[in-house]
């Protein structure tokens, strides 16, 4: 097997499986298909019975980064483990039931909810996996395309991975004398099972699609190869960067058959 990517043995914690479409999933696949070794990361006890068949003979840890203790605990577990030489953070929540309301009135609770999840888990996975991080270890985090569009249906979650984006800067700085390194993944639109719980999501997605400048959506393969990219020492010269992967979507709005459907519907 080719090692092309320098992964091969290479241990990495891989954050937030939720079911087999899931981000995470697909990185710690591909994680295994290199010759690595994913040590994965749920959320509930209930989750890891969930995902046994595919997470198979591979450590599976159980965490709620809302819980300081738990995120100790999880320290405890990876150092009985040994070394990390990687760290995929998949995790971000926001509460859309009622479906979507407008963005001044989203409750102070759920906003600061989303925040801590989807932002300071990664802050505080950091700083408890710090001494199990090796020098030349990768941090690789799961973004979005773009944090300035308001769309509608997606709300309060977008500031919440601007936090994020900002993070990894702040991150990758104060990481850096330990030689390790901080990077995010920022995705366009995927079908997953948590984009199924956004308000609107499938129109959005078909959208996305037609606004791709290869007119076929982003797939969650694609996210993957690029996490596991960030992950590999052939990215080492790259530090506290967001690598915006979305299918050209971002530079297409203008496409002229966009265009036409907008204005001249008939």
């Amino acid at each position: 097997m080719s090692d092309w990517l320098g992964l091969a043995g290479k241990r990495v914690l891989v954050t937030g499986l939720s079911n087999k479409r899931s981000v995470a999933a697909h990185i710690g696949l591909q994680l295994r298909e290199a010759g690595a070794q994913p040590v994965w990361m749920v959320r509930t006890a209930e989750r890891r019975e969930e995902v046994a068949r595919l997470t198979g003979d591979d450590p599976v840890l159980v965490c709620d980064v809302r819980e300081e203790e738990q995120i100790q605990a999880l320290a405890a577990q990876v150092r009985a483990l040994g070394p990390l030489d990687g760290l995929v953070h998949s995790i971000a929540f926001a509460r859309y039931e009622g479906g979507a309301k407008p963005f001044h009135q989203t409750p102070r609770a759920h906003f600061l909810e989303a925040v801590e999840v989807s932002c300071y888990s990664l802050m505080a996975l950091c700083g408890a996996l710090e001494g199990q991080l090796r020098e030349g270890a990768s941090v690789v985090t799961i973004s979005i395309s773009t944090t300035t569009m308001a769309s509608e249906s997606y709300g309060y979650m977008a500031p919440a991975k601007a936090a994020l984006d900002s993070a990894v800067a702040f991150l990758s700085k104060s990481l850096a004398p330990r030689g390790v390194r901080v990077n995010a993944v920022r995705a366009g639109l995927l079908k997953t099972r948590s984009s199924a719980g956004i308000p609107g999501y499938a129109d959005a997605w078909l959208f996305a699609e037609q606004a791709t400048v290869r007119k076929r959506g982003l797939g969650t393969d694609e996210v993957a190869s690029t996490a596991l990219f960030l992950l590999s020492p052939r990215s080492s010269g790259v530090l506290g960067q967001g690598l915006v992967v979305d299918a050209g979507m971002g530079s297409n709005y203008f496409d002229r058959e966009i265009l036409t459907r907008a204005t001249r519907p008939d």
